[in-house]
């Protein structure tokens, strides 16, 4: 499917692995530019020479107002047509082990910059009348995940101020969606299977194993599998879809 991206231009979070690295990828592939941003500088140059000409990046935590200063200055006149807004999550906690300080961290690793980021984005993108604004939370935001409290809380508001703002911006040509990945075979998982270790006695191997057995596809994800629908759900061919949480998760979801 031509997904009509080519020469278009695509912020992305968490550039430099996982995810995001397979979403810019995709996006690259598909003849459109990318400014990725992370803070793996050597896979950031990495793309950056395979890519020569279409990818920029900003070296920096997305989370920050400096790095948000630097993509705004990156951009400079050209128009954004879309915007993967990711960063990394929190640590693996059940509720009695956090501290105030775990919340107010999360909080604004999961929630608090998406705001100004995206209110940064919505203006322009109001002008031309387009835009797509995706946002890379978690199945969590369907169904609870064991050890992951904060993100558990946190990312559901996420979904609650996506929603809201794809109503807000309905008309304008600007759509914003969440994705919400399952277990994916990348490195954000691998804390998962270190917190369950330490619980259990069980080796991380062993942890893994069963993990990938309460699966109903029968396999963690790959990331480029993933990235097919990211790159769809950024594309003009999403023209009628808003407001919309997708899961990808490998039948994983109990709910309905």
């Amino acid at each position: 499917m031509d997904l009509h991206i080519k020469d278009q231009l695509f912020i992305v979070g968490g550039a430099s692995s996982g995810l995001g690295r397979a979403v810019a990828i995709r996006l690259l592939e598909e003849g459109a530019s990318v400014i990725g941003v992370a803070r793996g500088v050597d896979a950031l140059k990495e793309m950056e020479t395979k890519f020569a000409g279409r990818f920029q990046y900003v070296a920096a935590d997305i989370t920050t107002p400096i790095a948000l200063a630097e993509i705004i200055e990156m951009i400079g006149e050209r128009q954004v047509h879309g915007a993967l807004v990711n960063a990394g999550g929190p640590p693996a906690k059940m509720i009695m082990e956090t501290t105030p300080e775990d919340w107010d961290a999360a909080y604004h690793k999961l929630l608090r910059w998406k705001v100004p980021f995206v209110q940064a984005l919505i203006p322009p993108m109001k002008n031309v009348s387009y835009g797509r604004i995706l946002f890379l939370e978690s199945q969590s935001v369907k169904q609870p995940i064991e050890n992951l409290v904060l993100s558990n809380s946190l990312r559901m508001a996420v979904v609650g101020f996506a929603k809201t703002l794809s109503r807000e911006v309905a008309g304008t040509g600007i759509n914003v969606n969440v994705i919400g990945p399952g277990s994916h075979d990348t490195a954000a998982i691998e804390r998962l299977y270190k917190k369950k270790s330490e619980q259990t006695g069980l080796t991380e191997a062993e942890v893994r194993q069963a993990a990938i057995r309460n699966i109903p596809a029968g396999a963690l994800g790959q990331a480029d599998d993933f990235a097919q629908l990211a790159a769809w759900l950024l594309s003009p061919v999403s023209r009628y879809v808003t407001g919309q949480v997708y899961l990808v998760d490998g039948g994983s979801t109990a709910g309905v």
